[in-house]
C-alpha cells in the first residue's frame, strides 16, 4: 500500500469528501500534537469556507485528545494565524484554508513559533507520524483545553497600521472575494488613513462575487469600479488574504512580476524570489535577487538563511520580514498604497520596470500522471532546443536559452496541473517556446 502523500506546494489541500474529510483533519491534529511531544499550544484560524467548522472541530479534538491546548481567533486572514502564532507565544498555528482554489475545496496549513510555514521537512516528519499512525491519546486528566482569543485581531490592524505611512485621502477599491479578508481589510485600509470602497467584502463561504483567485478574468468588477469612481488604486485578495493583486488607476491588473519588482526596488538589501520569476526582478532591485523552489515556505527559508531584505512570489503571495513571516496580502496593499500615494500613479510607476513578452500556461494532468510526465522531462527539453545556456532543477525543469529567454516546466503542487511559464524579448519567440513545451508535455501524458 502506498503511503498518502499530504502535503503540497502550499500544506495540504484537496476537495472535501474525498480529499480533505474531517477523519483526515482529526488525524492531523494527533499528528502535530504527536510531533509537539503531546504537549504545548496551538492557535487555530480559519477562512470563510462552509467546510470549516466541521474541519475545525475535528482538528481540536485530534490536538485536545492528545494533550494539546487550543487557542481559537476564528475566522481570520491567513497572516494572522502566523502573526498570532508568534505574539502568542505559542508553539504551533493552524489555518484551515484553500487559499485561490474554489468553495468545494479545503486545506490545512502549519505554521511555526516565529510566523512561519512548516517547512518541507517539518512537513515529512508529520507525514510520516500520520502514515503510520504514530500519535497516542493522553488519559482523561492530560486532555487539552480550548480558549478564544478576540483581542489579538485588534493588535494585528494597529500593528499594521504603523508599518506604514499614507498620504491621507489615497482612493483605494478592495475586493476581499468574500474570503477571510473581508472584515479586516477595508477596516486597516481605513484607519491607514485611505477612502475605501468595497467589493465582495462580505464574508461568503460560497464566493459569490467571485472566484477567490485574483487574476484577470476574475477581477473584471475591480478594474471597472476603480475607473468609475476615480480610485488611485485597486486591491485584490484571494480567499485566505495572504496574497494581494493590484490594478492601476486606468483599470490595468497589474503585470505580477513587474509589480513584485516594483516593491522588490523599495528595499536595501537581497531579495529572495521563486524559480518562476522574470527577468524584470535582475534589473530592477538593489542586491542580489536569490531564487528558490516554488511556496512561501521555501522563500521564508532563504529570508533568513541571507538575513534577505524582502521576498515574495510573482502569485502576490509577498514576505516582510521587518513584520512577520507570514505572507501578508494585507500588508502588501499597504505598502503598495503608500508607495502610491508618496511618489505617484502606479501606471506610471510600472512603467520604470522593464517589461518582457511572457506566459503562463497550465495543462490539466492528475496527480498520479504529474510524476510520470516530469520524469523525463529534462531530457525531453534539452532534446528539443539546441541554444540552452543553463538548465535550473530546483523545481520541475528551468530553461536558459542564449539570448536570455527562459522557460520554467513544474507540476502544480496544489492543482492537477503541469504549469509552463516562459518570458523572452521577443514575442514570437516566446509563442514558439509555448507551443514546444506543450507539445511535449501532451505527448507524454
Amino acid at each position: 500500500m502506498v503511503a498518502a502523500k499530504l502535503f503540497g506546494t502550499s500544506g495540504i489541500r484537496g476537495k472535501i469528501g474525498s480529499e480533505v474529510t474531517c477523519e483526515l483533519a482529526l488525524n492531523v491534529g494527533k499528528s502535530l500534537a504527536s510531533y509537539l511531544g503531546n504537549k504545548g499550544t496551538v492557535v487555530i484560524g480559519f477562512d470563510t469556507r462552509t467546510t470549516n467548522e466541521m474541519l475545525d472541530q475535528a482538528i481540536c479534538a485530534g490536538l485536545l485528545e492528545s494533550g494539546v491546548n487550543v487557542v481559537k481567533i476564528g475566522m481570520v486572514p491567513t497572516p494572522l494565524v502566523g502573526y498570532a502564532t508568534e505574539k502568542l507565544d505559542a508553539d504551533a498555528g493552524i489555518m484551515l484554508t484553500a487559499s485561490h482554489n474554489p468553495s468545494q475545496y479545503n486545506g490545512i496549513k502549519l505554521w511555526n513559533k516565529n510566523g512561519m510555514a512548516y517547512t518541507s521537512s517539518q512537513e515529512a516528519e508529520i507525514e510520516n507520524i500520520y502514515n503510520n499512525k504514530l500519535y497516542k491519546s493522553v488519559t482523561w486528566d492530560k486532555v487539552g483545553s480550548i480558549s478564544v482569543n478576540e483581542e489579538i485581531k485588534a493588535r494585528y490592524i494597529d500593528d499594521l497600521v504603523n508599518m506604514v505611512d499614507i498620504k491621507p485621502g489615497l482612493k483605494v477599491v478592495i475586493d476581499c472575494a468574500s474570503g477571510a479578508g473581508s472584515e479586516i481589510s477595508p477596516l486597516v485600509f481605513r484607519k491607514a488613513g485611505c477612502e475605501v470602497t468595497t467589493l465582495n467584502s462580505q464574508p461568503d463561504g460560497f464566493f459569490p462575487g467571485r472566484n477567490p483567485e485574483p487574476n484577470a478574468e476574475n477581477l473584471q468588477n475591480l478594474m471597472k469600479t476603480v475607473v468609475a469612481i476615480g480610485a488611485d488604486l485597486g486591491i485584490a485578495h484571494d480567499g485566505d488574504a495572504d496574497r494581494m493583486i493590484t490594478v492601476d488607476e486606468n483599470g490595468n491588473i497589474s503585470p505580477f512580476d513587474s509589480l513584485l519588482a516594483l516593491i522588490s526596488k523599495e528595499f536595501d538589501g537581497d531579495i529572495v524570489t521563486t524559480v518562476d520569476a522574470g527577468l524584470c526582478m535582475d534589473e530592477s532591485v538593489k542586491g542580489e535577487v536569490l531564487r528558490t523552489p516554488v511556496g512561501d515556505v521555501n522563500v521564508a527559508e532563504v529570508i533568513i538563511e541571507k538575513n534577505a531584505a524582502f521576498g515574495g512570489e510573482p502569485s502576490g503571495t509577498w514576505l516582510h520580514p521587518d513584520f512577520c513571516m507570514c505572507p501578508d496580502g494585507i500588508l502588501s496593499g499597504l505598502r503598495m498604497a503608500e508607495l502610491v500615494s508618496k511618489k505617484g500613479k502606479l501606471s506610471e510607476l510600472l512603467l520604470e520596470i522593464p517589461s518582457y513578452p511572457n506566459i503562463r500556461e497550465k495543462i490539466t494532468c492528475s496527480k498520479e500522471a504529474k510524476i510520470a510526465v516530469m520524469t523525463n522531462m529534462e531530457e525531453l527539453l534539452k532534446d528539443a532546443f539546441d541554444d540552452i545556456r543553463e538548465i535550473n532543477s530546483i523545481d520541475g525543469v528551468r530553461l536558459t536559452f542564449e539570448d536570455d529567454s527562459w522557460v520554467l516546466v513544474r507540476p502544480s503542487g496544489t492543482e492537477d496541473y503541469v504549469r509552463i511559464t516562459l518570458e523572452s524579448r521577443d514575442a514570437k519567440r516566446a509563442e514558439e517556446l509555448c507551443e514546444i513545451c506543450k507539445k511535449i508535455i501532451n505527448d507524454n501524458i
